[in-house]
């Protein structure tokens, strides 16, 4: 893991000096990293810079200067500008430099900085155990989400797909398919920010997996009035596997709550509206397990980009029963010029 102390001036011109001190007219290697091989600045020094990269030491006011830019329950999608993230580092590094000499020599150094700080932002969250991903730096694409999810379930699952794969799908890190993520890190109580090593196709964002839940699911739409509601699909109880479409919860199960007890469900009355359903294979006395399988919820996921049927609308847009392609679902919310009427508007 990359170590996300702040930046301070002390360790900017420390930085400097270090790389600076291996042009004595030729660069002096390193010693070899067992990850990449021979280096040319050291491994700590190399970590921190893609740190900086990855906007580790950036105050998050640089990055959402406004909070209609991230409202509350939304998600963010962006791309990271490498030029100001090179501009990022440069300036870092330019802390220590003080004659001409010094800067001539920083920028006679950068190219091969510039490499080594590629390999480690990709390092970033590899673990020791996974083969590591060479080469120079592509797009980094990412995700800023602010919603009580992210504060409710602090362990929230994200894994982003360069293809567009099921809505049920669960590809393992080795797939070539699953983009690796370079940063997942939670801002605020309520404020997650990822950064993706690829453009995704699809995002998906799941609670944790951590144990077995039982619940019941809300029904589509508002409901008409103020009582609470709640649906479970019937399941048959030797498999687990459910009996009705998933994605349509017009024959799902309604859950009985007891009168003057909203939240409190009516066992009773609900074990006998589950065996009514045939095809469950519940013995007419209903044991605990028997009832736990029916009230099994597994994780909530969210599916960000092109959900239903897997062809691409993008490629093929006259597909039938295709959904919104990746560009239409991401469109922007506020464009600059926006921003700048209503701000000329406050101050007018």
């Amino acid at each position: 893991m990359i170590d996300r102390t702040l930046l301070t001036g002390a360790m900017a011109v420390e930085a400097t000096l270090t790389v600076s001190a291996t042009l004595g007219g030729a660069l002096q290697p390193q010693p070899p990293d067992p990850r990449t091989g021979p280096r040319v600045i050291p491994n700590d020094l190399a970590d921190w810079l893609a740190a900086l990269r990855l906007l580790a030491a950036v105050p998050f006011a640089y990055l959402v200067p406004d909070a209609e830019l991230l409202p509350q329950e939304s998600a963010r999608f962006f791309y990271l500008d490498r030029a100001w993230t090179d501009a990022l580092v440069q300036g870092a590094m330019s802390v220590g430099t003080v004659t001409t000499a010094d800067h001539a020599q920083l920028e006679a150094v950068y190219p091969y900085v510039r490499s080594e700080v590629d390999e480690a932002e990709r390092l970033a969250r590899v673990a020791g155990h996974d083969p590591a991903p060479l080469g120079p730096a592509g797009t980094v694409a990412g995700l800023l989400l602010r919603s009580r999810a992210v504060a409710g379930w602090p362990g929230l699952h994200l894994r982003a797909y360069s293809e567009m794969v099921p809505d049920d799908a669960m590809l393992p890190d080795s797939d070539p398919r699953r983009l690796r993520l370079l940063r997942m890190e939670r801002l605020a109580p309520a404020v997650l920010a990822v950064l993706i090593d690829g453009v995704p196709r699809i995002v998906h964002v799941e609670e944790p997996r951590q144990g077995l839940q039982f619940g019941v699911r809300p029904p589509d739409g508002d409901p008409a009035d103020t009582t609470r509601q709640g649906l479970v699909p019937p399941r048959d109880v030797s498999t687990g596997e459910p009996l009705v479409p998933m994605d349509d919860k017009t024959s799902w199960v309604p859950v009985r709550f007891r009168p003057g007890a909203p939240g409190v469900l009516n066992l009773r009355k609900t074990r006998d509206a589950l065996l009514a359903v045939p095809g469950t294979n519940m013995g007419s006395d209903v044991d605990s397990a028997e009832f736990a399988i029916q009230m099994l919820r597994y994780p909530y996921r969210q599916v960000f980009g092109p959900t239903g049927p897997q062809t691409d609308p993008e490629t093929n847009p006259s597909a039938a029963g295709t959904k919104a392609g990746w560009t239409q679902v991401f469109r922007p919310r506020i464009e600059v010029p926006d921003l700048l009427a209503e701000f000329t508007k406050e101050t007018s």
